[in-house]
């Protein structure tokens, strides 16, 4: 599990230092794929995430930006601060999926790593 952490942290310090902050989302998502695809990970985009309730699931429309090795959620931001919001997102995700780790990253902020956080469940 650290090992593709590891890589998904580095592919997105990478990304960060030459596009710098400021773009959309989905610039830093299909650059972050590139990035991870080289590195001989496999990534989903944009995987559909059903909520259960009970015993039905509704497919209502939640997606997670990149599941990364089927283990790794990982929400990408662009925003000024992350907002208790963006914590109940990826962890509901993870939750839902039933995945052990999630990587919330900001790519909005001037030094990434003070833009990266790590949830276990």
């Amino acid at each position: 599990m650290n090992r593709i952490t590891g890589a998904i942290i580095g592919s997105a310090i990478e990304v960060h230092k030459h596009l710098g902050p400021g773009l959309l989302e989905s610039a830093y998502e299909e650059c972050m794929v590139y990035e991870l695809s080289n590195k001989g990970l496999y990534v989903e985009r944009q995987k559909a995430v059903p909520v259960v309730y009970k015993e039905i699931q509704l497919d209502y429309g939640y997606r997670l930006d990149l599941l990364v090795e089927g283990t790794v959620i990982v929400e990408l931001k662009t925003v000024e601060t992350f907002c208790p919001v963006h914590e109940a997102q990826i962890l509901t995700y993870m939750k839902f999926t039933k995945k052990p780790v999630g990587l919330l990253i900001n790519f909005y902020v001037t030094l990434l790593k003070n833009g990266i956080k790590r949830y276990k469940l």
